[in-house]
C-alpha cells in the first residue's frame, strides 16, 4: 500500500507560480509511474502530468510549457511545478502512484488562481 501526502497548494494570482509536493511511502525507484491529476468544480478528474521510473514524462497539451513533473529520488517526493498559472488552473490536485497492482491516491491540495 503506497501512500501519498500532497502539499503545496494554496491562492495564487494569474500569472504566478506555485509547486506542489507528493511525499510517497514507498521507494520512488520500486514505483513505475508517478502522476498529478486535477479535478475542478463540477469537472471529471484529469491527468495533468506523469513521470515513468525511467524518467520519461508526459503532460496535457494545456500545461504544455508551463508545467514541470520532478522527483527528488532522496526524498521519496514528486513536484510540479507550475508557472504562468492560469484561471482555469484552478482544481484540486490529486498525487497518483502506479505501480502495476493497484492505482494509489493521495487526499489533494487545493490550488486557486484567482485575482
Amino acid at each position: 500500500q503506497v501512500q501519498l501526502v500532497e502539499s503545496g497548494g494554496g491562492l495564487v494570482q494569474p500569472g504566478g507560480s506555485l509547486r506542489l509536493s507528493c511525499a510517497t511511502s514507498e521507494s520512488i525507484f520500486s514505483i513505475y509511474r508517478m502522476g498529478w491529476y486535477r479535478q475542478a468544480p463540477g469537472k471529471q478528474r484529469e491527468f495533468v502530468a506523469h513521470m515513468f521510473s525511467g524518467g520519461i514524462t508526459n503532460y496535457v497539451d494545456s500545461v504544455k510549457g508551463r508545467f514541470t513533473i520532478s522527483r527528488e529520488n532522496a526524498k521519496n517526493t514528486v513536484y510540479l511545478q507550475m508557472n504562468s498559472l492560469k484561471p482555469e488552473d484552478t482544481a484540486v490536485y490529486y498525487c497518483n502512484a502506479y505501480d502495476f497492482r493497484s492505482n494509489y491516491w493521495g487526499r489533494g491540495t487545493q490550488v486557486t488562481v484567482s485575482s
